[in-house]
């Protein structure tokens, strides 16, 4: 005890704690417990949340299409029932502690890929189809004119071997664990698991067509040109092999030699796992996505360069991350809010409300624009005008609101203006308990009868509905739409808690009689 009371209280363990907790844990808000992690190791605690869970129907065909996934790799491994049992049931314990489960569920699409990869080449051969060796190389020569990944490869330095090999051999698997590092710290609760719902799934589809779809890489014409391929040949490390002879031992031959997949070019898993990292990084940081583009483009050249793949087939991989991404994007991610700093930042969690910005849906609210008011009627741009003037969140349109409610919304911005003031880490609480007895804001005095006769001048002039916004201290023209676009959670809901408000009904808007 005493050592272990020694290690905790050095300097090495002290100060990262310390700037941790100034740069991240004092962001949080007292009361919110939506960033918390669980630590709870009593199994009855998930017991009792699965029988009291009501599935929906994607969840039923989420964990019933990654079971019998796990269940095939199950039966196709060669081992004995005596080995594969213990590991079924340490596998199952993990879901069953709640410390260890707020990870593995969510990670599950990421197992169901590694087991499924790691037993391919467990599946017997008569299961398997024809090897094709033509296709891709035809479909390159089609589409681009020639074959791209031989035209990168003719000319070979060690420079450049090492320059592609960084990408394509070291940054390939240490970047999505940065990226999950950064979106468990900057972005909102429930992101990370997004993160591992989209990398999971986007793998597992790949590695299902790669296994309907055997292709052969740039690397099988180089050494056997267009003759037919079959499942006893080895695979090859294409480029890497040079730098096993600049490193001086066996870092990639044996590893791709015998490798689970030995055809599988397409679709290319390192460009889509490149990609979906470009995606999450852009959605999280998107004032730095030239940088992004950037990684994602060099590990392009790289994989052409070492002949493991066409460029169909990095195509093939951009367009499956793209298509998982954005089924992510509006069903999972939650909304980045710009002016929040980290994930304890958040005291609510808001979601893209689908059904209100979809053109077919019948909740769909369609907001004209000057085209169409131009071709409109007299009396229809009369109706347009009013409901400019109804909706708070239309008015800032010079060219329709008149001009007594310019000088009410220039009041209105001078309102929120005050409010956006830079956020301190530690001035940020105290600034807001100010605010509450109105001692931060220097405004002039109230004059009851100015506003009489202000009042008196304009009631003949403009009516405006101003029932959305009675309850609402400080109005601002964001207001309703903000409520009609997203749904969200409140900060006194926690990360277990989520999971049941994705089955409440979104919200509906209702027209205002005119």
């Amino acid at each position: 005890m005493g050592i272990t009371s020694t290690i905790l209280r050095s300097r090495i363990i002290q100060k990262p704690y310390q700037l941790f907790h100034y740069y991240f844990l004092l962001e949080k808000s007292p009361n919110s417990t939506l960033s918390d992690l669980q630590f709870d190791t009593n199994i009855s605690i998930s017991i009792n949340k699965f029988k009291n869970h009501t599935w929906t129907i994607k969840e039923v065909c989420h964990y019933g299409f990654l079971s019998s996934i796990i269940l095939f790799v199950f039966i196709i491994f060669p081992a004995s029932f005596l080995t594969k049992i213990p590991i079924l049931a340490s596998f199952i314990l993990c879901f069953l502690i709640p410390l260890t489960s707020q990870f593995f569920v969510h990670a599950l699409p990421i197992f169901t890929w590694l087991a499924l990869f790691f037993s391919a080449g467990k599946i017997p051969t008569e299961w398997k189809p024809a090897i094709s060796v033509k296709v891709l190389p035809a479909m390159e020569t089609i589409l681009y004119g020639d074959n791209l990944s031989n035209v990168l490869a003719t000319i070979t330095t060690p420079l450049l071997d090492i320059l592609a090999w960084l990408p394509y051999g070291i940054l390939h698997f240490s970047a999505p664990f940065v990226v999950a590092i950064f979106i468990f710290l900057f972005a909102p609760p429930t992101s990370l698991r997004s993160f591992g719902f989209a990398f999971g799934y986007m793998n597992l589809l790949g590695v299902l067509t790669q296994i309907l779809f055997p292709a052969a890489a740039p690397w099988y014409k180089n050494l056997y040109d267009l003759q037919p391929a079959n499942y006893t040949m080895k695979g090859s490390p294409g480029g890497l092999g040079r730098i096993d002879e600049l490193l001086g031992f066996d870092m990639y031959t044996t590893a791709f030699s015998t490798s689970p997949v030995i055809f599988g070019a397409f679709p290319s898993l390192h460009s889509g796992c490149a990609i979906m990292d470009v995606f999450f990084l852009c959605w999280l940081f998107p004032k730095y996505k030239y940088v992004w583009w950037s990684y994602g483009t060099y590990l392009w050249w790289s994989t052409m360069y070492l002949t493991h793949h066409y460029f169909i087939d990095l195509i093939g991989g951009a367009i499956l991350s793209l298509i998982v991404f954005e089924y992510t994007k509006y069903n999972h991610l939650p909304i980045v809010d710009a002016n929040k700093f980290c994930r304890w930042s958040y005291s609510e969690v808001s979601k893209i409300n689908v059904a209100l910005i979809d053109p077919l849906s019948s909740n769909y609210i369609n907001i004209p624009n000057d085209i169409e008011m131009q071709s409109s009627s007299q009396s229809q741009f009369d109706d347009n005008v009013t409901r400019f003037v109804n909706y708070p969140y239309l008015q800032q349109q010079p060219s329709i609101v008149p001009p007594t409610l310019q000088s009410q919304q220039q009041a209105e911005e001078f309102e929120m203006s005050s409010m956006a003031i830079p956020r301190s880490r530690q001035s940020s609480r105290s600034y807001l308990g100010t605010m509450a007895h109105g001692s931060s804001l220097n405004l002039p005095a109230h004059n009851e009868e100015d506003d009489e006769e202000d009042d008196d001048k304009h009631e003949e002039i403009v009516h405006e509905d101003n029932s959305s916004l009675e309850n609402s201290a400080t109005p601002s023209v964001f207001e309703d739409d903000h409520v009609r676009q997203i749904s969200s959670a409140t900060s006194t809901t926690s990360l277990d808690e989520l999971d049941t408000t994705a089955s409440i009904p979104p919200i509906t808007s209702t027209k205002k009689n005119r």
